[in-house]
């Protein structure tokens, strides 16, 4: 599902800049002029690092924005469909093509955007920052925590936050997570992903009870290694099993 595809759009719409403002101003105000709603699409892209959720923001080149940050957004060309479109952006603005992303929602209040109509689509994405190097990081790309945000441009803000409780529930839902860690983790490393995902502290032993009742976890029979305190079992998650047992079992997930 991952696509590389070139753009021949040569202005970008959600705040983020990487061409003359000109070009920005000149097709907003055709659109306006003309009465035609513009179609664009914003990437949240969710990070976990470090035991904390971050997601990836670029400064806004609006003047109504001065100083804020943005989600990576553009335009959709004529010839893109939207998932052509997501991937084209985000490759043109992180250099990343291997990265999966999924729509979430529409975002379309009538003045949303400052300079024309424009709805926009919303995909969203949970990498492990560490495997995914950030090759582009102009107009200051880069990874913010989510608790420690505040006011961002356009309504980006309420887009993160629609996509946060998004992840929140996907993540409880299916076993996501997991693509995270390594291969082998411990039930420390499992919990903490977890609680910055959701954002809450998580009771030790009701955690550890619901997941081994699942039957998806396998003990590798390891220990820790070169960790500050008393080291734990490893374990591995059990995909194939996963595969195999009705969606349902995994469903309902409520810490």
């Amino acid at each position: 599902m991952n696509l590389k595809i070139t753009s021949d759009t040569t202005a970008k719409t959600s705040g983020n800049a990487a061409v003359p403002q000109k070009n920005i101003k000149t097709i907003l105000k055709q659109l306006e002029s003309d009465g035609i709603i513009g179609i664009s699409v914003d990437c949240v892209i969710f990070g976990f690092d470090d035991n904390e959720l971050k997601v990836l923001l670029i400064k806004s080149d609006l003047e109504k924005f001065d100083n804020k940050w943005s989600l990576l957004g553009d335009l959709v060309n004529n010839h893109e469909d939207l998932d052509q479109a997501a991937y084209r952006i985000l490759k043109e603005r992180t250099g990343l093509d291997d990265v999966y992303l999924e729509q979430v929602k529409a975002f379309g209040d009538v003045g949303r955007h400052p300079a024309a109509r424009v709805v926009t689509i919303a995909y969203c994405s949970l990498i492990n920052i560490e495997h995914h190097k950030l090759k582009i990081t102009d107009n200051e790309l880069h990874w913010h925590r989510v608790t420690t945000l505040s006011d961002m441009a356009f309504d980006h803000r309420q887009i993160l936050d629609v996509c946060y409780e998004w992840l929140q529930k996907r993540i409880q839902e299916h076993p996501l997570g997991f693509s995270l860690l390594p291969k082998q983790f411990s039930l420390r490393e499992l919990q903490n992903l977890y609680e910055a995902i959701l954002d809450v502290k998580l009771d030790r032993r009701n955690f550890r009870k619901k997941f081994f009742s699942m039957e998806l976890l396998e003990d590798t029979g390891e220990l820790e290694t070169d960790v500050p305190h008393r080291p734990g079992k490893l374990y591995k998650f059990n995909y194939e099993k996963y595969q195999k047992k009705e969606r349902k079992k995994w469903f309902g997930i409520d810490f």
